[in-house]
């Protein structure tokens, strides 16, 4: 056989390589092989975006899709097509917000019945790790979970409590045993405090970087006495970057990521009462934001991925110290990233490594992140140069709630393929299930 469904040239495609004049040419759901731009294919359909850019899909491996349970705030449905519309083709549930959390065999069936037949884009999902349950760890790990998520300090919602030390300690020696990770929320709840008020301030101060500090501290050195692979969820504060540089250099298995709010948003930008930036940890100083953006330079930081987690309207009160703590951003990542980096110096390419090939290559997701043969036909149409103003009554989350709502962002996805198909509003994504 040597004709193709699909072909997709571009002159900005990014490849492992870099960008590259390619044509991407699709088969049977797979990238069959990337050939000269111009060359002559036998093909059913031949797509030229030209000057345009065509990016592998992204892969967000840090979603609160909140279904079952919560499916007011999101659901399957309405996170896959947001992401989708921002680009991403692979998402990761975490465990929490749903109802009940991914923390029994039991509860990830009633997921998966949930999700069944909803998803525009490809899901797997996190179990999660809580007080009790490291006898059900090596069960969800067989079931199909990627890895396990745990909190240090309260999650927000009482059926997810957090691990202490020695419960922690317990669990990673556990996932230590047959090779798994544990993805860590690391702030120190002894350096957490009460807000004074309902200011965004006295939030920010309730909140202070050396919480996180310690909290990595004391992971980075429960994965080397445990011998775990651990991943240090959503870096807010640059106090982090150099315990984790150490800790790297002496051979722990260790990785972070950050998200887009903390490279994009900062805390002198923060409108009293817009409750729509707050969440845990939150968002930093402009000073804070620019040693982020350093650290994932130098490898620091490995990924940038959303923690989308959203919530009602009617939970982002206007009062800091009583609002719900989220950020909904799943549909716009890759704008705000891609508005932010260009000014930095940086190129698609980096874009791609950080919200595609780090995320699956952490999580362990065969056959994306990288237009390359081989892997999925997840591929993405993406224009670098137009302006995108949000307006976030026209996103595809549930609620229009989102701190990027009003400003101007720069890039915009045209066409999203997932597995070499349009997404087209009929869902045609499938589960991800980790070893089994």
């Amino acid at each position: 056989m040597t004709g193709f469904e699909l072909v997709v040239r571009s002159r900005r495609t990014v490849t492992p390589e870099g960008e590259r004049a390619v044509a991407v040419a699709v088969r049977g759901e797979k990238i069959a092989g990337l050939h000269d731009y111009d060359a002559l294919l036998d093909t059913a359909e031949d797509i030229d975006l030209r000057d345009l850019a065509l990016l592998p899909g992204l892969v967000d491996t840090h979603v609160h899709v909140n279904e079952p349970g919560r499916t007011h705030w999101e659901g399957f449905d309405s996170a896959t097509r947001a992401a989708a519309a921002g680009g991403v083709t692979t998402i990761l549930d975490m465990p929490l917000n749903s109802l009940p959390p991914t923390v029994t065999v039991a509860a990830f069936e009633e997921k998966l019945r949930a999700a069944g037949g909803q998803c525009h884009v490809d899901v797997g999902f996190w179990g999660g790790a809580v007080p009790g349950n490291v006898k059900d760890l090596a069960p969800l790990r067989a079931r199909g979970v990627h890895g396990f998520k745990c909190f240090m300090s309260p999650s927000g919602v009482e059926e997810f409590p957090p691990l202490a030390p020695a419960e922690l300690r317990r669990a990673l020696k556990e996932i230590a045993g047959f090779g798994g990770v544990m993805v860590v929320h690391a702030e120190d709840p002894a350096l957490l405090g009460e807000p004074g008020g309902p200011t965004y301030r006295e939030f920010l101060e309730s909140r202070p970087g050396a919480s996180e500090r310690s909290a990595v501290r004391q992971v980075v050195e429960l994965a080397g006495e445990t011998g775990a692979r651990v991943h240090i969820l959503h870096v807010s504060s640059a106090d982090c970057l150099d315990v984790l540089e150490a800790a790297r250099a002496d051979g722990v298995a260790v990785t972070a990521e950050t998200c887009p709010h903390y490279l994009t948003l900062t805390a002198e930008q923060v409108p009293e009462g817009e409750t729509a930036y707050k969440c845990c940890p939150p968002i930093r100083s402009e000073d804070n934001r620019d040693l982020l953006w350093d650290g994932l330079g130098r490898g620091v930081l490995s990924c940038v991925v959303s923690d989308h987690s959203p919530s009602t309207a009617e939970l982002k009160v206007p009062d800091f110290a009583a609002a719900w703590g989220g950020i909904a951003s799943l549909q716009l990542g890759l704008a705000a990233i891609w508005t932010e980096a260009v000014g930095r110096g940086y190129g698609l390419p980096d874009v791609v490594r950080w919200m595609s090939a780090n995320p699956a290559s952490i999580a362990e997701i065969s056959g994306k992140g990288a237009i390359k043969p081989g892997n999925d036909a997840d591929l993405v149409a993406f224009d670098p140069y137009v302006d995108n103003f949000v307006d976030a009554s026209l996103l595809h989350h549930k609620n229009p709630v989102t701190p990027y709502h009003g400003r101007t962002l720069r890039g915009a996805v045209l066409t999203t393929w997932l597995r070499g198909r349009p997404v087209d509003g009929v869902p045609h994504g499938r589960f991800l299930l980790g070893e089994q």
